[in-house]
């Protein structure tokens, strides 16, 4: 007889490693003040070198920000890896129980991606501890390139065999999709997935010297995010076709804003490669065109992320599942937007506006938009504390009940 749970936790979901993927999105965060703030002539990123020599040489304000930025980083990422692990453990008790053959007959079998989606997101955040804790790193980079894009194709084709699972299972015999439990952006998540994947694949096409590397790169990340761009297409329309019809699903009222996460990811390939393709095969693109190109993404962000507030405040899903007695592992899923914002609007103001000579660096419009990133990056670690202790700690601690 098995003892009673006595945390939410402890009914598990996969969505749960959407846990480990925010404290993931958090580290990159904190690492943004690095690559935007920190000189790094000679490399794209910034590594161990170029950060103790801006702290040896800079301000206050420079000392500060490294700091902050450094005790951000391995704090997220501890976090990170230990939320992950805990996952890897649950996941693998839970394919022993009845539910999770339940599971994989339903539409919630997507929710098995979440766990690719994680394990890419640390594959990232391992290599920025690299770039920042491991003095000498970029001398044998070249060496952890090919590794990085081993590592990223598995996690892809553990990605792809899920999918194709899924999608085998419900396009094979009719009937095994339930239309009206489709009324979310809830299957979006094998679309994250793989995006995570195209963006791990391009960042030796940013990064590398090495023209076979950069190839390499260019066309396996280009794969998995025109596969990425397609899923998402598809998922998107057809779930909201079924929101028209049936509302949206008030625990999935999160996966609205899953658009805004994906546009960050594959917007950030789509610069690498841009930076590959320049770099080795000499193309040209202007700084004018990159922000035009920001300017999208952001706008098309800035509208999902409009539509999901006004659909979860018109049903109190804050005051129930955020501020409120009830928990859902899905409410994870809110801290990926507001990460995915706050990094793109660095890109925006950094990479489109101070170089196409719009505002200058470190001028007053550059800190007035800088200061919505921030906002919104300590608004989402605001959200992934409470939501750890809504969720990891005691019921009898926390009052918290379980949404029926």
């Amino acid at each position: 007889m098995s003892l009673p749970a006595t945390r939410p936790a402890d009914t598990y979901s996969p969505l749960y490693f959407l846990a480990s993927l925010g404290a993931g999105g958090l580290t990159v965060t904190f690492f943004m003040y690095l690559l935007f703030w920190v000189p790094h002539p000679g490399q794209p990123v910034p590594v161990f070198e170029d950060i103790m020599a801006a702290f040896s040489t800079g301000g206050p304000a420079m000392r500060v920000a490294i700091v902050v930025a450094m005790i951000g980083i391995a704090a997220m990422a501890f976090l990170n890896v230990k939320s992950l692990l805990w996952n890897v453990a649950a996941l693998r008790r839970f394919a022993r129980t009845p539910q999770y053959a339940t599971l994989r007959r339903s539409n919630a079998e997507t929710t098995l991606l979440a766990a690719p989606l994680a394990t890419a997101m640390t594959v990232n955040v391992l290599f920025i501890l690299g770039m920042v804790f491991v003095p000498g790193l970029w001398g044998i980079v070249e060496y952890l390139f090919p590794a990085a894009l081993v590592a990223f194709l598995a996690i892809g084709a553990w990605a792809l065999r899920l999918i194709g699972d899924f999608l085998g299972r419900v396009l094979a015999g009719g009937g095994e999709f339930d239309m009206t439990a489709h009324n979310s952006f809830a299957q979006l998540l094998p679309a994250f997935a793989i995006s995570m994947v195209a963006v791990g694949l391009a960042a030796p096409s940013a990064m590398s010297t090495a023209t076979v590397t950069v190839g390499a790169s260019l066309v396996l990340s280009t794969f998995f995010g025109v596969a990425a761009i397609l899923y998402t297409v598809v998922a998107a329309i057809t779930g909201f076709n079924s929101m028209l019809h049936y509302g949206t699903a008030k625990e999935a009222g999160p996966t609205l804003m899953v658009v805004v996460p994906i546009m960050t990811v594959l917007g950030i390939m789509f610069m690498r490669q841009s930076h590959g393709m320049h770099v080795e095969f000499g193309t040209e693109g202007s700084p004018g065109e990159m922000l035009v190109f920001l300017a999208r993404l952001l706008a098309v962000e800035i509208l999902f992320l409009l539509l999901g507030w006004a659909v979860l405040r018109r049903q109190g899903y804050f005051k129930d599942f955020v501020t409120g007695p009830k928990t859902s592992p899905g409410s994870y899923a809110l801290i990926c937007p507001g990460v995915a914002f706050a990094v793109m609007t660095h890109f925006f103001v950094n990479k489109g506006l101070v170089a196409a000579g719009v505002i200058d660096k470190f001028g007053t419009a550059y800190w007035a938009l800088t200061a919505v990133a921030l906002a919104a990056q300590i608004l989402m670690i605001w959200l992934m504390l409470r939501l750890n202790r809504q969720h990891f700690r005691p019921r009898e601690a926390t009052g918290m009940v379980p949404a029926e």
